[in-house]
């Protein structure tokens, strides 16, 4: 059991912190403000293979690990936690269709997509279906060489504006064994979608719903066998967590690095906050509570590139404790500016506004106590 990284590990950390230094942190409060989707931005970030991260090279992708990709997440996060959210995102679809599709699939899309000249977005969620994700309604019909789309997923990034949308859709019967993965593209007929949704935090990504209606769709978009739809998407959100966890990794560390800076600087009583024993406690657990989430992070990425068998627990064990620590941190960070953490001057506020989230999307924490207490009793 190492605990330190390799010296390629450390490079690619290095190119990530680099780059989100140059390229995300100086611009991620404008596109906060104005709620701008930086698409060029995001290409750049694929031209260093972060938009393929775990994708095989035949197709353009890095085929890196998943701790290659925590490492990589938690350094772009640090620079804008929105947009690298979205990256994630677009990995977790791309994988899919990297491990799931047949090659001539993968040669299709992967290589535009690697190169984020396409982007991709992930369809689980429904209106009516959340955490109950097996219960989802969107159906697709079977009409000859095609599928015939009715329904609307719900809260979906990139919605309206990716080119590539991986579906989890009813072909068959209740339950999680009716489900199946169809790649939709954009500009299908019947494939519309809602208003850009108002939003708390991750603004600098669109989200919106996106409706089917008699949406026709060649069967040879769909991603493995029918029925095999569920068992994807749950493959596929092992590593989402993994991704999201490292994402509030980042974010917390630069929101506690804000706060060491502030609590030398500011004074009142005559000293610095950082010297009052309530301030140095409270950074000292806030570091303790970044350097544990961190470790499980890495753990859960490690069990996944070996396939260990307690891998989905270890991820749900990972996302429940980072998210839930991260904005802890970042809330802490903001109570050490006080007054001015409130400001949208400072960028406390909005990383406590971006971290909310990552306790809810890519299964609540709720649901990711119920997925530990479930592998727990298969043990």
């Amino acid at each position: 059991m190492a605990f330190t990284l390799n010296e390629e590990q450390r490079l690619v950390q290095k190119t990530a912190r680099d780059f989100a230094a140059a390229h995300f942190a100086p611009y991620a409060a404008k596109w906060d403000a104005e709620e701008t989707f930086p698409i060029p931005a995001m290409r750049q970030a694929a031209e260093l293979g972060f938009a393929g991260i775990y994708v095989k090279d035949d197709v353009g992708g890095s085929s890196m690990t998943r701790l290659d990709a925590a490492l990589i997440f938690e350094e772009l996060s640090a620079g804008c936690t929105s947009t690298a959210a979205y990256i994630s995102i677009h990995n977790m679809a791309s994988w899919m269709i990297d491990r799931f599709g047949n090659d001539e699939q993968r040669r299709k899309w992967l290589p535009k997509l690697t190169r984020m000249d396409w982007i991709a977005s992930y369809c689980l969620t429904e209106p009516g279906s959340g955490s109950d994700a097996a219960s989802l309604r969107t159906k697709a019909v079977r009409d000859g060489d095609h599928y015939v789309l009715n329904g609307a997923k719900a809260f979906i990034s990139g919605a309206g504006v990716s080119d590539v949308y991986v579906c989890m859709v009813r072909t068959g019967g209740e339950g999680p064994k009716g489900i199946s993965c169809i790649v939709v593209e954009k500009g299908s007929k019947g494939l519309s979608f809602g208003k850009n949704e108002e939003k708390m935090g991750w603004r600098s990504q669109p989200t919106a719903q996106v409706i089917f209606e008699d949406c026709r769709v060649p069967v040879a978009n769909r991603i493995g066998g029918e029925g095999d739809g569920f068992r994807i998407a749950m493959m596929g959100l092992d590593g989402g967590r993994i991704n999201i966890g490292a994402c509030s990794l980042g974010t917390a560390r630069a929101a506690l690095d804000a706060a060491v800076q502030y609590a030398n600087e500011r004074k009142q009583f005559g000293k610095q906050l950082a010297e009052f024993q309530a301030t140095q406690f409270k950074l000292a657990d806030m570091a303790t509570e970044l350097e544990a989430s961190r470790l499980m992070i890495w753990h859960a990425a490690s069990a996944l590139d070996d396939r260990e068998p307690r891998a989905t627990m270890l991820c749900a064990m990972a996302k429940r404790y980072a998210s839930d620590a991260a904005f802890k941190i970042a809330n802490d960070a903001l109570q050490i500016h006080g007054g001015y953490g409130y400001l949208k001057d400072f960028p406390l506020e909005r990383h406590v506004r971006d971290l909310r989230v990552h306790q809810i999307l890519e299964g609540t924490n709720e649901i990711m106590r119920v997925i530990i207490a479930r592998e727990m009793s298969r043990q």
